[in-house]
């Protein structure tokens, strides 16, 4: 398969999958809302529905893994990505840190809406309902996350200061600069997969479902959004 073969198989899958991860949020919300309205709660089948999308989320990893073998560049490049969402990549994505920043905001309002029930003692069991222990672990995973961030930026960085031998055709090893874009790549996708499942794993079955509903809804949000603007100044072109 050609490299350009590779990204265009890749951006038919991307929206594919988008439209599929719409579906299983729709049976995560269902399964949401029955837990919530059930008397003795679901559990089970939330857990299920939560399962589902996080085999999304891999599935999306394993294709990109295979893309990225085939054309780093052309992965860094994102043409399936609209002007807006290529401006917020970090690495070819999304910032593994952002979904620390969706827990607290989450939890912040969700706490605010239901105040009078949490004072009067009532447990919600949702994401205004972490406790401190969980807090603490997010803390700790946030910090960790910080700094394997920290590290793939630098070696970046020092891939891209010695970049300029591949771009005068100086490089005595360019296939080898290129594998090296790709580890690079690799690292930092696995990266997002592991924080994504480590949150996952610290919530209850509910907060999980409410967190992944959260998390998707902010990427499709950001990538309508993004793609309506790219055609409304394609128009005024």
């Amino acid at each position: 398969m050609s490299q350009e073969t590779a990204i265009a198989s890749f951006k038919k899958f991307q929206q594919s999958w988008i439209e599929q991860l719409q579906h299983h949020l729709n049976h995560l919300r269902s399964a949401q809302n029955h837990h919530r309205n059930s008397v003795t709660g679901d559990e089970e089948r939330l857990r299920e529905a939560v399962e589902r999308v996080m085999e999304h989320f891999r599935e999306y990893h394993r294709a990109k893994w295979a893309t990225t073998e085939k054309d780093v560049v052309g992965v860094m490049a994102a043409p399936w990505s609209s002007a807006l969402e290529r401006s917020l990549h970090w690495v070819g994505g999304w910032r593994p840190t952002t979904l620390f920043h969706l827990v607290y905001t989450e939890s912040s309002i969700l706490f605010e809406s239901r105040i009078v029930d949490i004072l009067r003692g009532f447990r919600t069991g949702d994401l205004s309902d972490l406790s401190p222990s969980q807090f603490r672990t997010v803390s700790e995973l946030q910090c960790e996350t910080v700094k394997e961030e920290n590290a793939i930026t630098e070696e970046l960085s020092e891939w891209q200061d010695d970049a300029s031998e591949l771009v005068m055709g100086t490089s005595s090893n360019p296939e080898q600069r290129i594998r090296r874009l790709a580890g690079i790549v690799h690292r930092t996708d696995d990266l997002r997969l592991r924080t994504i499942t480590r949150v996952v794993e610290l919530l209850s079955p509910l907060q999980q479902a409410e967190f992944l509903i959260a998390a998707a809804e902010l990427r499709t949000g950001v990538a309508g959004w993004g793609t309506s603007h790219d055609r409304r100044r394609s128009s005024n072109v």
